[in-house]
């Protein structure tokens, strides 16, 4: 392929959380709309509680799927005890996507200081599908799925872009 074109991905989401429930999955709620106003195709979406074991079988499910391209996690990344989310996923990953969490830790830095550095936002692929992994709140999933996750979606974003590696056929 020569020219740059928008593909759309099929994109599994899941909010990680033991206390919410489709009724108050705000972030996941929005996460949805985001994923779908981009063009892209929901592929599963579920509430996860901190299980890091139930997790990782889950995401392993999703990144054996052949038409899924993407997963996307909310909640579980920060230093809560039951937070369990980058050690569920890092022994999944066939390569870790390190300048995520390092660009998310940067903007978020810009709005929330210091506080930043708690958050352990990770990506990588695995089985060529990019699974990403984000802070439940609200205000975090919406900067990182508008500054990092949706332009490296986009498949005319240049110079480069994670569209067409993980485009599959629907």
């Amino acid at each position: 392929m020569t020219a740059k074109q928008h593909r759309p991905l099929h994109i599994a989401l899941a909010t990680v959380s033991d206390r919410h429930t489709p009724a108050t999955d705000e972030t996941g709620d929005w996460l949805a709309d985001a994923i779908a106003e981009a063009g892209h195709h929901r592929y599963q979406r579920q509430i996860l509680g901190t299980d890091k074991y139930l997790l990782r079988a889950v995401v392993s499910r999703w990144i054996a799927e052949p038409q899924l391209s993407v997963v996307i996690l909310n909640g579980g990344t920060g230093f809560a005890a039951h937070n369990c989310v980058p050690e569920a996923l890092e022994p999944l990953f066939d390569q870790t996507i390190t300048g995520f969490g390092e660009l998310f830790r940067q903007l978020s830095f810009q709005q929330i200081g210091s506080s930043a550095l708690q958050s352990r936002a990770i990506a990588g692929l695995a089985n060529n599908t990019l699974v990403v992994a984000i802070p439940g709140s609200l205000s975090a999933a919406q900067l990182a799925w508008q500054e990092l996750i949706r332009p490296q979606l986009d498949g005319l974003q240049g110079p480069c872009n994670f569209n067409a590696r993980l485009a599959r056929s629907a």
